[in-house]
């Protein structure tokens, strides 16, 4: 896999394959029956990834994840509910925010940036607070790259007779996850994430009868996830401009996805691209900050060098002069980088950015002790 521009080796926008963009270079009208065909197909494909078309519905939106997040939460989220939002990241933390913006009674359980939440943990707050209604959980959280656990959780909640709201944002397409066992009321994702889309458009599985009951909860107009459902089941359109090449684009992406061997293959290309990158950076000397166990093949986060030359910036700034580009570390108690594993690339190319990687660091510390990580 070859591209001219710069390979992104971040968690999304993500590197893209030719076709993908050659998808967008057909303007669509918004209300044309092709188009509508089109958005139809999306979904289909998308529902089929997760089997979910049976207990399901699939609820497009215009924006990024974090607007699809916000939707799930202030749509199925009754103003009388109170969700227990489960963090060891970043984006736990947001969700968080999200509840208290949205003036939704919430708790928080925080467990250190490499600490999965456990369902034993689950399973004893839900005991002590009757009264939350939803737990939120971060399936991969993108800070670091560690993978909680999905069913485990998801089992406990359900034996609480609670309801699941999962961000799968990083994980839908090259993780398993399966409606018919795995129990939750929404899963949210976006296309330009695993299934190697482009950026601007958010989708929420939202579970039938939880949606159908949705009606007057959310708080936003655009964001109302029923309100969109309801009139795109009714006309086959969106309610307000869509995001038209986002979507060529992602159903050109669904093809080459099924063409590829569908979440199977793409889920193995990862687990290369990232075990060719921790073999590599190990070789630099350079530790993976998550031991193996726990480390989801999307992103891996690595404690930076202790070379007091070394700064972020200018390592950013020569290894994309290299073709590269890399993400900035987003943890509180260390100094990390952080390098994807995801997008239009395999293992060759992974070894590539380690190349890059090990030239980078001997041009800017002169000296094999720059190799030397935290």
């Amino acid at each position: 896999m070859t591209t001219a521009a710069p390979i992104l080796l971040t968690p999304g926008p993500l590197t893209t394959s030719n076709r993908t963009r050659q998808a967008m270079m057909v303007d669509w009208g918004s209300w044309d029956d092709r188009f509508n065909q089109l958005t139809a197909s999306v979904c289909e494909q998308l529902l089929a990834i997760l089997n979910g078309a049976e207990s399901h519905h699939c609820v497009p939106l215009q924006g990024s994840g974090t607007f699809a997040v916000e939707a799930a939460i202030g749509t199925l989220v009754p103003r009388n509910g109170k969700v227990l939002v489960l963090i060891n990241g970043a984006y736990g933390k947001r969700l968080a925010k999200i509840c208290e913006v949205l003036g939704r009674d919430f708790s928080t359980f925080e467990t250190a940036e490499d600490e999965p939440t456990t369902a034993a943990d689950v399973d004893r707050l839900l005991q002590a607070d009757t009264g939350i209604t939803h737990v939120a959980l971060i399936h991969c959280e993108t800070s670091t790259g560690i993978l909680n656990p999905l069913p485990e959780i998801a089992q406990v909640v359900k034996n609480h007779g609670k309801r699941l709201i999962i961000d799968a944002m990083s994980s839908f397409g090259a993780l398993p996850i399966d409606a018919r066992n795995v129990p939750f009321d929404a899963l949210i994702a976006a296309s330009g994430k695993c299934l190697e889309g482009v950026p601007g458009m958010g989708f929420v599985f939202a579970e039938k009868q939880a949606l159908a009951a949705a009606q007057g909860n959310c708080h936003s107009l655009a964001m109302d996830l029923f309100d969109q459902h309801t009139y795109m089941a009714k006309t086959g359109q969106w309610r307000f401009t869509p995001p038209t090449h986002v979507v060529a684009a992602l159903h050109e992406a669904l093809l080459q996805y099924a063409e590829e061997g569908g979440l199977p293959a793409r889920h193995q290309r990862y687990v290369n691209n990232c075990q060719a990158l921790l073999d590599g950076m190990a070789e630099l000397g350079l530790r993976s900050f998550l031991p193996s166990a726990i480390q989801a093949p999307i992103i891996a986060t690595f404690h930076a060098p202790t070379d007091p030359r070394y700064q972020f910036k200018d390592f950013y700034e020569r290894v994309k002069a290299k073709g590269f580009i890399l993400y900035p570390g987003k943890l509180t108690q260390v100094e990390t980088f952080r390098v994807g594993c995801i997008g239009h690339v395999d293992a060759a190319g992974m070894r590539a950015a380690v190349k890059a990687i090990a030239e980078v660091l001997q041009e800017m510390c002169r000296s094999e002790l720059a190799l030397e990580a935290r």
